[in-house]
């Protein structure tokens, strides 16, 4: 017979205490008959006797006394571990996430994790930096930028400008420098997009329409390229998301088909699966994306 050796020592300290079975009971918060069933357990479990039955009160035997010490103990370390699995639960699992995600948007995220009793703490960071901080477990799991193709989310990128709104794709070849003088247009990508899979099917096709190399830079931060936006013709490669929030008239691109990949990068543990299948609609919410596994 397997004996509850944590309740049936819960039991034994309560009856102790309150010298009755009844009392103990009460103090242990289980009905008396369930007490004395513990109780008789762990006199079977042990061969001798913890209480003597022959009065009303609950009396220690010399056993049950030398006893006491050892199931007070167990019981105290029983509770410390029940106090140290909530405190685990709440501890944040800190999360690295693009700089392009809001606080709105990771507070949105922070609070549907909490519905799950997930506890997130953000680290904000550019896409070189987000795995790293993984692999020196800086963070317990990372959003990383992965080719589109291979993301569990996927955010498509176009060109955002500023002037009034025109319908369908923009050519990169219609961005060539003609005879009239006017200073080049430039396309700005953002941290977030410094990313070969990204930057560099940029440049390839900046190449072969007949750009100039410096018609496609890399900003340093979005800030920067946003304000070199505003006050010019320039444009910024983002997301739909985010020409809005910068009041920017966005475009798809016309000579291929541009987006964001996005993956959960995480330590030993389940941390990427809990992430992914318990946040999957949140995080994607965070990004800006759409699902494309």
């Amino acid at each position: 017979m397997v004996v509850d050796l944590i309740g049936s020592c819960r039991a034994f300290v309560s009856v102790s205490e309150a010298g009755t079975f009844t009392a103990g009971a009460a103090i242990a918060r289980i009905p008396q008959p369930v007490a004395s069933r513990r109780i008789a357990a762990l006199e079977r479990h042990f061969g001798e006797r913890l209480f003597d039955r022959s009065t009303r009160r609950a009396v220690l035997t010399p056993f049950g006394r030398d006893m006491l010490p050892s199931a007070k103990r167990l019981v105290k370390l029983a509770d410390a571990m029940e106090h140290d699995a909530q405190r685990a639960k709440l501890r944040p699992m800190r999360l690295a996430m693009p700089d392009t995600c809001t606080v709105r948007e990771l507070a949105e995220l922070d609070a549907a994790a909490r519905a799950l009793d997930v506890f997130l703490e953000f680290r904000q960071a550019p896409p070189g930096e987000r795995a790293e901080l993984v692999r020196t477990q800086e963070v317990r799991a990372a959003v990383t930028a992965v080719p589109a193709e291979e993301g569990t989310w996927m955010v498509p990128l176009g060109l955002a400008a500023g002037g009034s709104p025109r319908a369908g794709a923009l050519h990169l070849e219609t961005l060539r420098v003609g005879r009239s003088g006017r200073p080049p247009r430039r396309i700005w990508i953002q941290p977030e997009d410094d990313v070969p899979h990204i930057r560099d099917r940029l440049f390839r096709i900046r190449d072969s329409v007949g750009l100039r190399p410096a018609q496609v830079s890399v900003a340093d931060a979005l800030s920067a390229a946003a304000a070199a936006v505003f006050g010019s013709d320039d444009l910024l490669l983002c997301s739909t998301v985010q020409a809005t929030e910068l009041g920017l008239n966005w475009r798809p691109i016309g000579e291929l088909r541009l987006a964001r990949g996005f993956e959960i990068t995480a330590g030993p543990g389940e941390d990427a699966q809990r992430l992914r299948a318990r946040l999957w609609p949140d995080i994607a919410r965070c990004l800006g994306a759409e699902e494309t596994t």
